[in-house]
């Protein structure tokens, strides 16, 4: 079984808390008991969490696999930026060739050196990024190539407790909490109940990333909505991508090509507005090195394929880059200003 089908039948096993979630029980029973015993290790001392000099917003979430961390954290920004926050992230830049390294984004970065989704982020959120499994010491390198940020946001990072936080942004999407079980009986991180590090504060906000509440928790509700079509010279350009574009698009034979870890919803959209394609799902981070489609085909890729593909050294091919948005519904944003003010001394600028 290849490691798609196998992804398949997990999320199938944890929906349906079948046989095979029943057969992982108690391997979800030994995760319980690690979690448990890094509880312990926090509380007395062992380990500790260090500090940093500005607050931490950390973005993620309690069920594994695409929930739309990456969009909730560039919505994030976009509400910072309005709000006049200065914000920088930090994130692990899962994929790159050295995930030891901390590094902090420069102009001319590739996605194989500093992640796909944390370029992505820098590329879009115009905000400086620094990536590193050392969310800490990424940290301590953003705030000293940029010492006038005034809040950190962790793009995920929830269960990386070196790192303090004083608010967390819990993102769900329509699975809520599956099973409501422990990997790899089901889909949760950690459990439900985990108390937050030690000198971290407990304040979240829950966000609903497909329009509607999927588990109990009170929070706020997103959608999501493709903004349109861009040709990928014009998007690394930073012009933004257009409804009508995209419409134009109707009636030609198209491949959409997806990394994401479930490129089905990409495909559900397109197909939603009216497009005609071959559906081709790459595994989640994918290089695209070689191309996994022909030079000759008209293609439709996601943002997060597109940081991946330089125009320069694909001439003539038509590639086009549809960018998914995420928007809170204002009430979030609303939240996310309340929270502001109790974490900077003097509130966020309102210039």
């Amino acid at each position: 079984m290849n490691r798609g089908a196998l992804e398949d039948r997990l999320q199938r096993a944890w929906r349906d808390d079948d046989r095979l979630a029943h057969l992982l029980r108690p391997l979800a029973a030994l995760h319980g008991a690690v979690l448990k015993l890094r509880v312990l290790l926090y509380r007395v001392g062992l380990k500790k969490s260090a500090a940093l000099p500005v607050p931490v917003i950390v973005v993620g979430n309690w069920v594994v696999g695409g929930a739309g961390k990456t969009p909730t954290t560039l919505s994030v920004l976009e509400s910072l930026g309005r709000l006049g926050v200065r914000a920088g992230v930090v994130s692990r830049g899962y994929g790159r060739k050295d995930e030891d390294q901390v590094r902090v984004i420069a102009d001319g970065d590739r996605a194989e050196d500093v992640g796909d989704e944390p370029l992505l982020i820098r590329l879009r959120g115009r905000v400086p990024v620094a990536v590193g499994r050392d969310r800490i010491a990424a940290a301590h390198a953003l705030l000293a190539a940029h010492p006038d940020v005034q809040v950190l946001v962790a793009d995920d990072g929830l269960q990386h407790w070196r790192l303090p936080r004083q608010l967390s942004i819990l993102v769900f999407d329509e699975r809520g909490l599956g099973n409501g079980r422990l990997l790899p009986a089901g889909p949760l991180r950690q459990a439900r109940d985990l108390p937050p590090p030690p000198g971290s504060a407990a304040d979240r906000l829950v966000l609903y990333s497909t329009g509607r509440p999927s588990t109990a928790l009170p929070g706020f509700v997103g959608t999501r909505q493709l903004a349109g079509a861009v040709a990928l010279a014009d998007w690394w350009r930073g012009e933004p991508g257009r409804i009508e574009r995209l419409h134009a698009l109707r009636g030609k034979p198209l491949t959409a090509a997806a990394g994401l870890a479930r490129p089905q919803r990409f495909f559900d959209m397109l197909g939603e507005q009216g497009l005609s394609f071959r559906a081709l799902a790459l595994p989640d981070h994918a290089t695209l090195d070689p191309l996994p489609w022909a030079r000759t085909d008209e293609v439709v890729i996601t943002e997060k394929d597109a940081v991946k593909l330089r125009p320069e050294a694909l001439q003539g091919c038509r590639i086009w880059v549809v960018a998914l948005d995420f928007r809170p519904e204002p009430a979030f944003e609303e939240a996310l200003q309340r929270e502001l003010r109790r974490l900077l001394p003097h509130g966020p600028s309102t210039d």
